[in-house]
């Protein structure tokens, strides 16, 4: 697994690395880790650099288990992450404040990961790594069962339409509303239900009693 998230901005921006979600970064420059979201944006469009680092921190975790989420192994999603945070980058002056800055990293990050599933068959690692989870507390028996049974799942998942696979994973994963999902995903609440329905379905089909 890679031990860190690293991309290159372009411009005057140097090279930047975020460290595993579970850990600090570096020191935030004094007065940006107390601004809201808008003024961070424009704190960086305006020439302060350091604004990014910290939109990175608040929201490295939740992309990176969004990624993970899609692709199942943990290279693949810091690869995705960091393509996340670089579009975000490129892109942050088309945020106008409409929805939340989370909200729009989602979005982001759920076409990334759509266009990279669409392309590549993932390969599957469980999320229980060891930074996660405390082997000794399992017995082997127990880790191969829900290895196993995770690994099903997150195969039926992949075979999902786009939708269907982005509302159920954003629903039960990341325990969004009807209404942040549609919003992420650009779509109406009932659109959304209807996707939902249809995932969880289809998984019921697939996996008969062994649903998420």
């Amino acid at each position: 697994m890679a031990s860190s998230l690293t991309w290159t901005l372009p411009g005057t921006w140097p090279s930047r690395t975020v460290t595993q979600p579970t850990q600090q970064t570096r020191p935030v420059e004094p007065g940006l880790a107390d601004l809201d979201e808008r003024a961070l944006v424009e704190a960086c469009l305006s020439g302060r650099s350091a604004a990014f680092d910290v939109i990175v921190e608040r929201h490295r975790r939740s992309v990176y288990l969004l990624c993970y989420r899609f692709v199942s192994n943990h290279e693949d999603a810091s690869d995705l992450s960091q393509d996340v945070f670089l579009r975000a980058y490129r892109g942050l002056r088309s945020f106008r404040g409409q929805s939340s800055l989370a909200t729009w990293l989602y979005r982001i990050g759920v076409n990334v990961c759509l266009n990279r599933v669409s392309a590549k068959k993932p390969l599957s690692e469980s999320i229980e790594d060891r930074q996660f989870v405390d082997e000794k507390a399992e017995s082997a028996p127990d880790r191969l069962l829900k290895d196993e049974r995770g690994a099903r799942v997150r195969a039926a998942i992949a075979q999902l339409p786009r939708k269907q696979r982005a509302t159920l994973v954003l629903r039960m994963y990341h325990e969004m509303s009807h209404q942040e999902i549609a919003d992420v995903l650009g779509s109406s609440v009932g659109a959304v239900k209807a996707n939902f329905f249809h995932a969880l379905s289809n998984l019921k089909k697939m996996l008969g009693s062994e649903v998420l």
